[in-house]
């Protein structure tokens, strides 16, 4: 059976997390042929985490990551949980040549009128660097 395989760096966003694993469910026969790598990279800045996880960085305690594993499982979809630390942009790469994915699903944000008009530097950098094909979501909470 041919696998495609996606990769999903996530934040600690869950709306931002589910758009992304809607997208991937999203895709034609999803439960059967779609092999989904949900990437979390701790950086020296994450300061969107609780306190309370510096002790065990674990992806799987991150309610984002949490929640789009079960959305992606319920609608059948194999997933397997990453997780690095260092400079996000580099470990999306790295792990998108690792696994030899297909392609590298994004969460996008919010952004102001004269900030639409150019991505966030890690989605822009992901979109230049990468040889593989980059897909943008939307925010999730539309």
């Amino acid at each position: 059976m041919v696998m495609y395989r996606v990769l999903m760096p996530v934040d600690a966003n869950e709306e931002r997390a589910l758009a992304q694993a809607n997208y991937v469910t999203s895709l034609p026969n999803a439960e059967n042929e779609v092999e989904a790598y949900i990437l979390f990279v701790f950086t020296e800045d994450s300061n969107e985490l609780p306190q309370e996880f510096e002790k065990f960085k674990s992806a799987s305690r991150i309610s984002s990551v949490r929640r789009a594993r079960e959305a992606l499982e319920d609608d059948g979809v194999e997933v397997t949980i990453l997780e690095d630390s260092g400079d996000t942009e580099d470990d999306i790469l790295e792990a998108a040549e690792d696994y030899d994915v297909d392609s590298i699903i994004l969460g996008g944000r919010k952004r102001s009128p004269v900030g639409k008009a150019i991505f966030g530097s890690t989605t822009q950098g992901i979109i230049l660097s990468s040889d593989r094909p980059v897909v943008v979501t939307g925010r999730g909470d539309a």
